[in-house]
């Protein structure tokens, strides 16, 4: 399952970063989203994705979202 799938103000345990995109994975790392890190679904606003990741909190699009595997 996708970020993208998940469900609002759920905490959920990233298990990989699905793309091929080496600037998709750089961006995400430095987001602090890698594997076995913690992530929550805070908020969808149109193809707009609030997430919560090490007390931090950022807006991603939908392509992003449905990179981060949960």
């Amino acid at each position: 399952m996708n970020l993208a799938q998940g469900r609002i103000n759920t905490e959920y345990t990233i298990k990989d970063i699905d793309t091929n995109d080496e600037e998709i994975k750089d961006f995400l790392f430095t987001l602090g989203c890698y594997e076995g890190e913690s992530i929550t679904l805070i908020s969808i606003l149109a193809d707009n994705y609030v997430i919560t990741v090490k007390d931090a909190r950022y807006s991603i699009d939908k392509d992003l979202a449905e990179a981060i595997i949960i």
